[in-house]
């Protein structure tokens, strides 16, 4: 059982959650919220044990980091929930909220390449952030280009166009995954650059997770980039992808987790990165993020949510609801920040 380290306000806020399991149900909170698909999965696993422990009904809608932004800026929301963090103009428009990581997973790289025959003893379809970069920059448009031939050597890669496919819209993944490549790639980061959105050189966009995914299944020679769990959900392959140290890893848990064993401290306003980590962390999955629930500083609702964040900070954690969508657990240093941050949050 994997164990934390909490204030006594926090050890004090647990074992009222604990009265609060087992005791009887006296009251109803809904609670609203909106923002990052990849969070989604998660929350909906996590919704049935917050109504059996608290009562709470959470109603969430995956329109994307963006739209969540917008909604809490709005008011619109109890909360709103972020793959990327907050900018400093969001952070002045939302007019007091807070941002608080309270998730962990990894961006997957999904491919559909009809006849492709991996080398003997080769387990999985290599790929580097400086090969992707180029394949959405338009540089490398076939798949059987010596640079990717090169990263599988012994493998049969059919000669296959390849179509990079995009999120349209503000996206969280998107700024994960931009982020990545802006620190592999020097062409990238200086004429493309990070962002929830940027201007694709190349590619085709579409629509949420469920529309890259959908357009990868129906595309020979497609790739995207996705988070791991709705991936694996919806049966894709996915490639490993080669990290700092040279080493091809693919969106585990575990490897996960070593990218974000690399955080030693955490910033004020839980601004974190944690794509390509150093050549010192040779199994971390170098596309992995955290994502973050938006809360006002005040809120009607604000016991409640500190409640609800707290539990996923905690139990939510478990394996029992993480680990069959591909979900690490939070370190301790951005737990007690997060924890931290959390007490910020105060009845109107």
């Amino acid at each position: 059982m994997r164990k934390f380290v909490f204030s006594a306000l926090a050890a004090a806020s647990l074992a009222l959650l604990s009265v609060g399991v087992a005791g009887a149900k006296h009251s109803t909170v809904v609670l609203n919220g909106a923002g990052s698909t990849f969070v989604q999965p998660l929350v909906s696993v996590w919704t049935p044990a917050l109504g059996s422990a608290f009562d709470y009904t959470i109603q969430y809608s995956g329109v994307g980091s963006g739209a969540g932004i917008a909604a809490i800026t709005a008011r619109t929301v109890d909360f709103g929930a972020s793959d990327a963090p907050m900018s400093s103009d969001q952070f002045t428009a939302c007019g007091g909220c807070v941002q608080i990581p309270w998730a962990l997973a990894g961006t997957s790289i999904p491919y559909n390449i009809p006849g492709l025959q991996l080398a003997k003893g080769q387990t999985t379809f290599h790929l580097s952030g400086d090969v992707i970069a180029k394949i959405y920059m338009g540089t490398i448009t076939n798949w059987n280009d010596p640079a990717i031939a090169a990263l599988n050597k012994g493998a049969t890669i059919p000669s296959l166009t390849i179509t990079p496919v995009y999120r349209t819209g503000n996206s969280g993944t998107t700024y994960n995954f931009t982020d990545f490549l802006s620190s592999v790639s020097s062409a990238w980061k200086t004429q493309i650059g990070q962002g929830q959105s940027v201007n694709w050189p190349a590619g085709t966009g579409a629509s949420g997770s469920s529309g890259v995914t959908g357009v990868v299944k129906n595309t020979p020679g497609a790739l995207c980039y996705v988070d791991t769990g709705y991936a694996i959900a919806n049966h894709l392959t996915f490639a490993s992808i080669q990290n700092a140290a040279g080493n091809f890893v693919s969106p585990s848990i575990r490897n996960v987790a070593a990218a974000a064993a690399t955080v030693k401290s955490v910033p004020t306003g839980n601004e974190l990165h944690i794509v390509n980590p150093p050549k010192s962390a040779p199994t971390a999955y170098p596309i992995a993020t955290f994502t973050y629930i938006i809360l006002p500083t005040h809120s009607s609702n604000a016991q409640a949510l500190r409640k609800m964040v707290f539990w996923a900070l905690t139990q939510g954690q478990a394996k029992k609801y993480t680990a069959a969508l591909w979900f690490a657990p939070i370190p301790k240093v951005v737990l007690v920040a997060s924890e931290k941050t959390l007490q910020q949050v105060a009845s109107t």
